[in-house]
Order: structure tokens, then C-alpha cells, then sequence
């Protein structure tokens, strides 16, 4: 009985994986940098901070590198105190399109980074607004590039997906796994059909300055701890055209110190609880559970029976179908590589660690978060 309802449940998740995966084969080459100069249109880039003296050294070099339609970047500093605002005054004394602005105090029902994109929205000039990560490493040609990707592609809200720099063994191996429950859940950049399924990224988030202000700015994701997909799925919603694709040609990032800050910090949020419809949530774990959780147990299990004695029609069906997911989860590595700058051995078994990644998506959606990023939020998750 056990066997038969697995069978079945894993069966028709099998035939949901490769429908969400199946666009993908026609998806878009990676979003290339455009080191031409766009004159037609403006940018404003916003830098959400809170003590990131030990990472946004980079960033600020790397914007600084960037041309027209640069406007300005608005670096907004939520009370630094680990000599932040000396870096951002080297860079303004280097380049006066850099301008740090202090947020007003933030109200309790708003996450900070949140706060900060609405502060920085509100003093923005340019065209575009585009929210960059302090820990995101801009390539030349990055602002003028997210812009032209977007108008080719004819879409007024557009995030990019990175390129992974600078990874321990233990990261490589665990944070692909952890990747691949949000590929498995929305399918792959540039395939996005249903505004329930966007995925997008805050580490670089396009949109058009008007098309925020007239959805409300970033105040729909105030509380979202997932506030990049929140006010996406809010906005294709809405009618806006809203994507999600390729940037590993754009910029690097190293989002986390270690395997530990990433299970912990980016695990808060991968369950993408505040960004998904309730009646959606637990499916979707579930769904995750069949197609990432299960192969390999249920591939030991059964080959470990399968030594002492035969199986039933039903558990050899069973092993197929389980054989099957392995082989998509397997076939994914190819692509997936290309969003890591140095993919090693632990890359490429990044597999064994399935399971554990979905026990990490089970760990989240039961735990009500509290603290991010430092701050201990009481209303917000």
C-alpha cells in the first residue's frame, strides 16, 4: 500500500518537474554587458547597508566602473557603525554620482533592507531604479546592461541571477542543492508563466521608477524576508511585465562568510513563505519532498531490499521513477555550473545533499522567523 501511494505521488510530481523545467530548453543566453554607452535613459542605483565595511569594497569599486546610464547610486545606511560610511566617503570623494543617505527611523512592521530600497526610491532621479547588494561585485557594463536585457525582452520589472565567487568546498556542496529547491519550484530564468511561480533576485532588481511608485514603491514586501520575489509576484500580479533571467555574465557575489551563515541566514528565507499564497506553501514542500527529498533514500532502501530479495512490480516501477529524478537532478549540474565561477569536486556532488536542503525548506516553513541580519524583528516573517 505504502509503495503504491508513493509510486503515485512520486509519478505525477515526476510529470509537474519536467513540465515547470521543460521552457527551459529554450531559454535566454546569460544577459550580456553592454559596455556601450545608453544615453536614452537614466539609472538610479540603490545600496541598502547595515556594517558592511567587510564586503561593499568591491561594490563600490565596481559601480564606480560603470557608465552611462549611470545617474547616480544612492548608498542608504541604516546606522553603521564598523566604518561603512568611511568607504562610502572615499568613493563620493572619488566619484560625485556616490552620495550616502541615512534612512529615517524604520517602523516596526518594515524589514530594514526593505526600508532602506523605499528611502532610496523616494530620493531616486533616474529612469530605472535598480537595487544592488552590498556584497554583489559589479562587472563592467552591468547598469547598461540589465537595462538593455530588459528592453529586449519588453519587461518594465527584471532580476538577475548571479554568478557564485569564492565558495568553500562545504558551500559548493550544499548551496546548489539549496539552489535547486527554487529551480524546482519556479523553473528556470526566463521560463516565468505564472506570477505564483516568479523567482527573482534583490541582489540585482530592475524596475522602472514609475511602475514602482504607481504599485506602491516596495511597501507590498515591507514584512517579506523574501521581499525580492514578494513584490515581484505583487507586480506581475498587477499586470506588469515582470522576469527573471541569466546575470552570471553581469556580476559575481559572495553573499555569505560561510557554509554556516548561508544554512542559517539565506535558509530563513528560502521557503518563500511571505512571497506564496497559503493554499500553495505546503504542496510545495511536499512537491519538494517527492522530487529531491526522496530519490536518493529511496533508491538505497530499495536497492538494499532489492539484495535480499525481489521486488514487487510496484517497487520496481518505484526504483524507475526514483532513477528518473536522479537523472534530471544530475542532468541540471551542466547548466547550473554556469552560475559558479569555480565549480570543484564538491559541485559536482552537490546531489548528496538534496535531501538535506529540503529538510532545510521543512525547518523554515515551521519556524516563524525572528532575526535578520543582525536585527530582531517583532511583527515582520
Amino acid at each position: 500500500m505504502l509503495v503504491g501511494a508513493l509510486l503515485v505521488a512520486q509519478s505525477v510530481a515526476l510529470v509537474v518537474l519536467v513540465t515547470r523545467l521543460w521552457p527551459g530548453r529554450n531559454r535566454r543566453a546569460p544577459a550580456p554587458p553592454h559596455l556601450a554607452e545608453l544615453t536614452d535613459t537614466t539609472v538610479t542605483v540603490i545600496v541598502p547597508t547595515l556594517n558592511e565595511a567587510k564586503r561593499i569594497g568591491p561594490c563600490l569599486a565596481g559601480l564606480r566602473a560603470q557608465t552611462r546610464p549611470l545617474l547616480e547610486v544612492l548608498i542608504v545606511d541604516s546606522g553603521s557603525t564598523d566604518g561603512t560610511h568611511a568607504l562610502v566617503a572615499d568613493a563620493a570623494a572619488r566619484d560625485p554620482r556616490i552620495r550616502l543617505i541615512t534612512d529615517d527611523a524604520r517602523p516596526t512592521d518594515w524589514v530594514g533592507k526593505v526600508w532602506a530600497l523605499e528611502q532610496g526610491l523616494h530620493a531616486a532621479r533616474g529612469e530605472w531604479v535598480l537595487g544592488i547588494d552590498a556584497d554583489v561585485e559589479p562587472r563592467p557594463g552591468l547598469v547598461a546592461g540589465v537595462v538593455a536585457a530588459a528592453r529586449e525582452a519588453g519587461y518594465s520589472v527584471v532580476s538577475f541571477s548571479p554568478r557564485f565567487a569564492a565558495q568553500s568546498a562545504w558551500e559548493q556542496l550544499v548551496q546548489p542543492a539549496l539552489l535547486l529547491t527554487l529551480v524546482y519550484r519556479g523553473g528556470t530564468a526566463g521560463s516565468e508563466r505564472d506570477p505564483e511561480r516568479l523567482i527573482a533576485n534583490g541582489q540585482c532588481f530592475l524596475a522602472r521608477r514609475d511602475v514602482l511608485l504607481r504599485h506602491g514603491g516596495y511597501a507590498p514586501a515591507r514584512e517579506s524576508f523574501a521581499d525580492d520575489v514578494t513584490l515581484a509576484r505583487h507586480l506581475a500580479r498587477r499586470g506588469e511585465r515582470v522576469g527573471f533571467l541569466d546575470g552570471s555574465r553581469l556580476f559575481l557575489v559572495r553573499a555569505y562568510a560561510s557554509a554556516a551563515e548561508m544554512w542559517r541566514e539565506w535558509g530563513r528565507s528560502l521557503d518563500l513563505r511571505q512571497a506564496t499564497r497559503a493554499t500553495r506553501q505546503w504542496p510545495d514542500v511536499l512537491f519538494l519532498v517527492a522530487v529531491q527529498g526522496l530519490p536518493l533514500p529511496m533508491l538505497a532502501l530499495l536497492g538494499a531490499v532489492a539484495w535480499t530479495s525481489t521486488l514487487t512490480p510496484a517497487a520496481r516501477a518505484l526504483v524507475a521513477v526514483n532513477g528518473l529524478l536522479l537523472a534530471i537532478r544530475l542532468l541540471l549540474l551542466r547548466p547550473l555550473s554556469h552560475s559558479y565561477e569555480q565549480p570543484g569536486a564538491p559541485f559536482w556532488l552537490s546531489w548528496l545533499a538534496d535531501p538535506l536542503a529540503v529538510v532545510r525548506i521543512l525547518l523554515s516553513t515551521v519556524q516563524r522567523r525572528r532575526q535578520w541580519r543582525g536585527r530582531r524583528y517583532t511583527r515582520a516573517g
